[in-house]
């Protein structure tokens, strides 16, 4: 599925794009029944709410596994992490070739998918998760431009309530100081100078089968869940092929996936 011009124009422009009903109900409850089992079971590797917080500036994969790993039962699990590899289900939704035209016109390349980020399976648990503070993703990855992008699955619904990501319209063209963020690289929602820009936030509601595409560099967050119901979603992020892993980074770990060109 191509993109018109005019939602080309508005990706550019806002840093996403919302395809609405793109993903086959029936295959959202697949993936929806595996991710419950793999979540049930607390089949590794995950993270949990904690292991998330310690990550830094300087991502450490050994400290949020340590911690994961040692929390056992205690710890609230934030995601499923490595999905590509989990079950045939979720490999084939990363390797969609419905959306790949799509995603060639937004990159302007050839399709490759970085399993060193995203890669997963995102939880909000009922009265335990946390918020997810305004990051742009591409603070600890380590790439030779910002030509990436992530693709966010809807399996249920989502709102306010329940965690919806909420987003900084045209903030991934933004140039931003250094004191804008704090040690974490968060963007600083106590500084004077980032709540005018903070105020022009935007979320949604988002159904089953929904999928929204966004920037590497765009400023998004969400609410913890505040309802009695998990909130499980599926995300993941291509690169295009001239964007180049820096080699000796966290980013260099696991093997990227080029996907074959698809002609319209």
């Amino acid at each position: 599925m191509k993109l018109t011009e005019a939602q080309l124009a508005q990706f550019q422009k806002d840093g996403f794009i919302i395809l609405r009903d793109f993903a086959d109900p029936a295959q959202c409850e697949a993936i929806l029944d595996v991710a419950k089992a793999h979540l049930k079971h607390r089949i590794e590797p995950i993270e949990t709410e904690i292991g998330y917080d310690v990550k830094s500036k300087e991502y450490r994969t050994d400290v949020a596994d340590y911690t994961s790993r040692a929390l056992g039962e205690k710890g609230t699990v934030r995601r499923l992490r490595q999905v590509y590899q989990r079950d045939i289900l979720f490999k084939e939704w990363m390797e969609n070739e419905k959306i790949r035209p799509a995603l060639q016109q937004i990159l302007d390349d050839q399709v490759v998918i970085t399993m060193a980020h995203h890669n997963s399976i995102m939880t909000k648990m009922p009265h335990r998760s946390t918020q997810t503070r305004w990051h742009q993703d591409r603070r600890y990855w380590r790439y030779s431009d910002n030509n990436l992008v992530s693709i966010w699955l809807a399996l249920d619904t989502e709102y306010n309530e329940n965690g919806v990501l909420e987003f900084i319209p045209g903030s991934h063209r933004m140039k931003f100081e250094a004191d804008q963020f704090d040690d974490k690289e968060y963007f600083r929602e106590d500084l004077e100078k980032n709540i005018p820009l903070i105020e022009t936030k935007v979320c949604t509601t988002l159904k089953k089968g929904d999928v929204i595409i966004f920037h590497s560099m765009l400023l998004h967050r969400a609410n913890k869940n505040a309802t009695d119901t998990p909130k499980i979603s599926f995300v993941y992020t291509v690169k295009g092929e001239r964007t180049k892993v820096i080699e000796g980074t966290r980013s260099s770990e696991f093997p990227e996936i080029p996907l074959p060109f698809i002609k319209e």
